[in-house]
């Protein structure tokens, strides 16, 4: 168990992916101070179940993602910075907010790979692709249905996962996974169930 300074958010963020943020809300702005005093600066990010990003009072999902800040800009008037998703983590209790949410988290184990789970993956990712590919047709997607994968397959599935066209909910039964098979067929089952919505 450890404590993290915690940052909800209305999107959710996998091991893995980049995030950018901008930060102006002045509780926030204390944490990163507190955080980039210390090495290395990360915080945990959690997403929103109801409520707003700006205010405080929203409840929060309590599975989530370390960030580690690997860039840092600070234009005027905000700050700007980009993330990294580490490792998996859930709150076991929310302490009281020292200006910014705080919480107890304990760490999730790591999803260990497996040589035989590639022909999952593979269909995985032409799913991914494919329906990525079908969703530009109705709307911009925020990835293209090319883009770059790991050649690390451990990463690689985490990226899927980020990147299939599925909403927060769905990612977050993602990023609960407990196995890397089970996040694979949970890719799987939920791309599958885009795909048929965006064909009605």
């Amino acid at each position: 168990m450890t404590t993290l300074p915690m940052f909800p958010l209305g999107s959710v963020l996998f091991p893995y992916m980049p995030l950018q943020l901008r930060v102006f809300e002045e509780r926030y702005l204390i944490m990163l101070a507190r955080v980039l005093d210390s090495e290395p600066a990360e915080f945990g990010v959690v997403l929103i179940e109801r409520g707003q990003e700006v205010g405080g009072g929203e409840r929060r999902f309590s599975i989530g993602t370390v960030a580690r800040v690997t860039q840092l800009d600070a234009p005027e008037g905000y700050l700007g910075l980009v993330v990294q998703g580490e490792r998996r983590i859930e709150v076991t209790e929310w302490m009281p907010e020292d200006p910014h949410p705080l919480a107890t988290v304990r760490e999730l184990p790591d999803l260990e790979w497996d040589d035989a789970l590639l022909p999952r993956r593979e269909q995985a990712e032409h799913l991914v692709r494919r329906t990525l590919s079908l969703a530009s047709e109705f709307a911009d997607q925020e990835w293209s249905p090319d883009v770059e994968l790991s050649h690390d397959p451990t990463a690689a599935a985490w990226q899927l996962a980020a990147i299939a066209p599925v909403g927060p909910l769905d990612q977050i039964a993602l990023l609960r996974s407990d196995t890397m098979a089970a996040l694979l067929d949970n890719i799987i089952e939920l791309t599958e169930a885009a795909a048929e919505s965006l064909s009605w």
